[in-house]
């Protein structure tokens, strides 16, 4: 299911608004057993004292209500459970439940602490309807623990207040504006996601339902209340953009697929992921494009999501190669109770031309590098090659860069200078015998090993690089020396020589 990198048209969009009105207690439900039956309220410290964040139900029904102090909601429902809130592991469920909902869409938006907004536009018959959409949404969630209340509407605010202060499951057609307009006029100024004290504001005058707003002047209630609830109106009816910001980045190309009973058999999930490459390279040589990374999601039965993705090191649209490197990754997935939704996505691609087999010399050679290359990496880290780069300084002068990289306009290996193959990670200070100013030494001692030498060249001066950060540093001597038992060092003096004062020498690296 192909879908736009940039925020959907105006036009035609259907967001689908999910509120989890008691999301941390249900989530603190399903992790203790033991408070199955019971009310149950989460508790915070404020100040001195203890006041309840977040409730259940049944404590709801009690007549306690969040915000007040556990001493009064204890008196009021003394058999009530009491458990310290967790704030940010709500926030991981939600995060949680969103990445789940990629399995109706991909574009899902956090909605506050409690809600998520997905846009379901050109999904629904994927599931047979918005209708089933919405009834399947409901099933799963509430096979999870949740009590899930849905809206579904043109606007994100528009569906974030029917979802809250609306009918539970309300549906509102696309544009029908009288339609939208009757639907909102009942609920109470705070569905427009105003202020506690812009609705209080209003309130004062007697504008208590959204509908009381609709005959007032738009200047008028600017100056009065300011831009906020003017905004909101706009954004609810569609007459002012609400972008819906995804959670995941959504990726150019995706293609899904669902199964009506789940799969966990190896060679279900190896047929599903060939089927899903067919049509995800399909989409991409339509768009003239490969991909660069590929992203493969399995949607259990259970909630949870298996990942696994590949990267290429060249843009790539070849069904045959992507299953190789996949063929690995996805037999240490956990297919749990089953799986009922896989998704596979390209999230980063570039343009590939079309190319005819045959007409460049290297052209199988190419290929052949390009695929060892990626099944190296996807399965020992990205590969890369030593590059050139303009320094005269040798650990600066190396670069290194992903293995099929073109070669840039840069710097060339230099020819007419002798470097040493391997280099110390730096360069370790040594103990020299040598004749002054500049002749090469005769001994030096590495690691407490005294090395005599049997034949040196030099010096090559490298003069400091003062433009660098950190100042300009001393020029340095380097030299090559060979010791008595054939081992050939890259040595260098640190400075210019000065009577009396001792000069540092180094070793830097080793010639073959």
């Amino acid at each position: 299911m192909p879908h736009p990198p940039a925020d959907p048209p105006r036009s035609g969009r259907r967001c689908l608004a999910l509120w989890l009105p008691w999301l941390p207690a249900e989530r603190m439900r399903r992790r203790r057993a033991e408070l199955a039956g019971r009310p149950l309220v989460l508790t915070a410290s404020e100040g001195n004292r203890r006041v309840v964040r977040a409730l259940d139900p049944m404590a709801a029904e009690a007549g306690l209500s969040p915000g007040m102090a556990l001493a009064d909601a204890r008196a009021l429902l003394p058999g009530a459970a009491a458990v310290e809130a967790e704030p940010e592991a709500d926030a991981r469920a939600l995060a949680a439940l969103a990445d789940w909902a990629g399995r109706y869409s991909p574009w899902v938006g956090l909605a506050g602490p409690d809600g998520l907004t997905l846009d379901i536009a050109g999904c629904g018959h994927l599931w047979g309807g918005e209708a089933w959409l919405m009834a399947d949404l409901r099933r799963r969630l509430e096979g999870f623990g949740y009590t899930p209340r849905l809206a579904l509407a043109p606007t994100p605010g528009a569906a974030w207040a029917l979802a809250r202060f609306g009918a539970d499951g309300a549906v509102l057609p696309n544009g029908d504006r009288a339609a939208l307009r009757a639907a909102l006029a009942p609920l109470p100024t705070a569905a427009l996601r105003l202020e506690a004290a812009e609705a209080e504001g209003l309130a004062r005058l007697g504008l208590r339902r959204i509908g009381d707003v609709y005959a007032l002047p738009r200047a008028a209630l600017a100056r009065r209340f300011g831009p906020a609830p003017v905004r909101r109106l706009d954004q609810a009816f569609g007459d002012l953009f609400e972008p819906i910001a995804p959670r995941r980045p959504v990726a150019p190309h995706s293609v899904r697929l669902a199964f009506a009973e789940p799969v966990s058999a190896p060679s279900d999930i190896a047929g599903g992921l060939h089927h899903l490459l067919e049509r995800l390279c399909a989409g991409l040589a339509a768009a003239g494009q490969g991909a660069r990374r590929v992203d493969f999601a399995l949607h259990r039965a259970d909630g949870r999501i298996q990942r696994c993705e590949v990267g290429t090191a060249r843009p790539l649209r070849r069904p045959a190669a992507l299953l190789r490197l996949f063929a690995e990754k996805v037999q240490r997935l956990d297919p749990g109770h089953g799986i009922d939704v896989m998704v596979l996505a390209a999230p980063v691609t570039e343009a590939l031309a079309a190319s005819q087999p045959g007409l460049e010399e290297d052209a199988a050679t190419a290929e052949g590098l390009a695929e060892l290359v990626d099944r190296l990496s996807n399965r020992c880290g990205p590969v890369r090659r030593p590059a050139p780069r303009a320094s005269w300084w040798p650990e600066r002068a190396v670069a290194w860069r992903p293995a099929l990289e073109g070669a840039a306009d840069g710097p060339a290996w230099p020819g007419d200078r002798l470097r040493p193959p391997r280099l110390l990670p730096s360069p370790e200070p040594i103990q020299v015998t040598a004749p002054v100013p500049d002749d090469p030494p005769l001994l030096f001692v590495w690691r407490g090993v005294p090395h005599r030498v049997r034949a040196a060249e030099g010096p090559e001066r490298l003069a400091p690089e003062w433009w660098r950060d950190g100042g300009p540093e001393a020029p340095r001597d380097y030299y090559r020396v060979e010791d008595q038992d054939g081992r050939r060092y890259w040595l260098y003096r640190l400075g210019l020589y000065s009577p009396g004062v001792e000069v540092p020498w180094y070793l830097h690296g080793f010639f073959g």
